[in-house]
């Protein structure tokens, strides 16, 4: 079960902890929309112990840096294990899933196609 969480938008003006930025919940993946344009979009994440996303594709590059944890990101079939710290491009078409082996929080930055 995924909830958004959209009433608060990134500050301006304002060094801010992202991960502190969106909570666990119990069971769940919880969102939290930063940023929204045309360029695309910046979104938090926290995803509980053994939540997902099923394996689908996006138009556009996708960027997910791991902010606290481990995560399992599939992507084009290739098992790719990331921990805090660490940055993976998730390519525009290319299908991908996401695993939570523990619970982690993650951004995750859209890059939409100026063509």
């Amino acid at each position: 079960m995924e909830k958004e969480k959209q009433e608060n938008q990134l500050p301006s003006a304002q060094a801010i902890v992202l991960k502190e930025m969106v909570g666990y919940e119990t069971g769940s993946i919880v969102s939290r929309t930063l940023a929204k344009n045309k360029a695309g979009n910046i979104t938090l994440f926290s995803f509980d112990k053994e939540q997902g996303l099923s394996e689908h594709s996006a138009p556009f590059d996708a960027i997910v840096q791991i902010l606290e944890g481990k995560a399992e990101l599939t992507i084009g079939g290739k098992l790719v294990q990331a921990s805090q710290g660490q940055m993976v491009l998730m390519p525009a078409n290319v299908p991908h899933s996401v695993n939570a082996p523990e619970p982690f929080k993650m951004l995750l930055i859209m890059l939409k196609s100026q063509n």
